[in-house]
């Protein structure tokens, strides 16, 4: 027994490992599909709700397909049905006037509320709650609100009928209509933007101003020498976000012109136009998905000119 003892030292001495205490371990081997099999349902979804109706309108915009008919290959006749459309010619009037009366606004005035409430007074925490509140509440209840407002018969007409002014058609002037459609998206649109510029601003450096100050630069020289170019880029974002949304409004002008597009449809966008189209037992589904192609490739461009703009001044 102790020879046996004295040969395992001995072993052990030499380099002879020590036997296995335990079962080994087995060496899992990870599939080369495994990356694919997490990313499969948000593959799915967007294949199936983004990409698949993206195809399917590009393959109808060259088709006479209806709702209840498959339709037939027709070139480029929707396309040039457009060109001699009327009511084409008015949504696209109305989106480019609503992307030139909004933009402006919605890159501008959230900037300076960014400014108002970053500073640090009593009670400015509830005056951020209620510029954002219109942000998550729901733009038809929004629209409808508007409306009430708005109306012949609505509070703001009922004030200034109340102090001997006249009362002024909103919802029934062509122009009204449409400036009152675009006072709903900015109003909506303020918080939403701040919260971005909010975060841009707490990157510009506190010296800069400091700097700006003892040079003798006052409050609006500060602004448009250290606040515009540090938020510069931001402002960029803002107006390529602005303008796409902007000329693909839809909900304010619906609900405040009625599905008709105001007085003689003269009030339709080119989203309202699709929706009108497209929709209905009868509806002209090659054709309305023209229009949808000639809405991609108008916010596309948009946003390639906005993009282009901040490149130039780079430069």
């Amino acid at each position: 027994m102790a020879s046996s003892t004295l040969s395992r030292v001995s072993g052990q001495r030499r380099g002879t490992p020590p036997g296995p205490k335990g079962p080994p371990h087995r060496v899992r081997r990870h599939l080369p599909s495994s990356p694919w099999l997490f990313t499969a349902p948000g593959l799915l979804i967007t294949g199936a709700f983004i990409l698949y109706p993206f195809l399917s309108t590009l393959v109808n915009a060259f088709t006479d397909r209806r709702t209840l008919i498959p339709g037939r290959f027709v070139g480029l006749d929707n396309f040039r049905e457009l060109l001699h459309d009327e009511m084409f010619w008015i949504g696209l009037r109305n989106s480019c006037l609503y992307v030139v009366g909004v933009v402006p606004a919605l890159v501008l005035l959230p900037l300076l509320l960014a400014l108002l409430v970053r500073k640090s007074i009593p009670g400015i925490t509830f005056f951020r709650s209620a510029f954002y509140t219109p942000v998550v509440a729901s733009v038809v209840v929004v629209g409808l609100i508007w409306v009430w407002l708005l109306d012949e018969r609505g509070l703001v007409n009922s004030l200034l009928e109340a102090i001997g002014a006249g009362r002024v058609g909103f919802l029934s002037d062509q122009w009204l209509l449409l400036l009152s459609a675009m006072a709903v998206t900015v109003w909506k649109g303020l918080g939403y933007y701040m919260i971005i510029y909010l975060a841009a601003l707490a990157d510009v450096p506190r010296e800069l101003h400091e700097a700006a100050a003892v040079d003798g630069a006052g409050t609006v020289r500060r602004f448009l020498t250290v606040t515009v170019p540090a938020v510069r880029s931001t402002m960029v974002l803002v107006g390529a976000l602005s303008s796409v949304a902007a000329f693909k409004v839809f909900s304010e002008v619906y609900l405040m012109a009625g599905p008709d597009g105001g007085p003689a449809g003269e009030d339709t966008t080119l989203v309202m136009l699709v929706q009108r189209t497209g929709t209905g037992l009868t509806g002209r589904v090659g054709y309305a998905s023209a229009l949808s192609v000639v809405v991609f490739v108008v916010t596309v461009a948009l946003m390639l000119l906005v993009l282009r703009a901040d490149r130039k001044e780079d430069a």
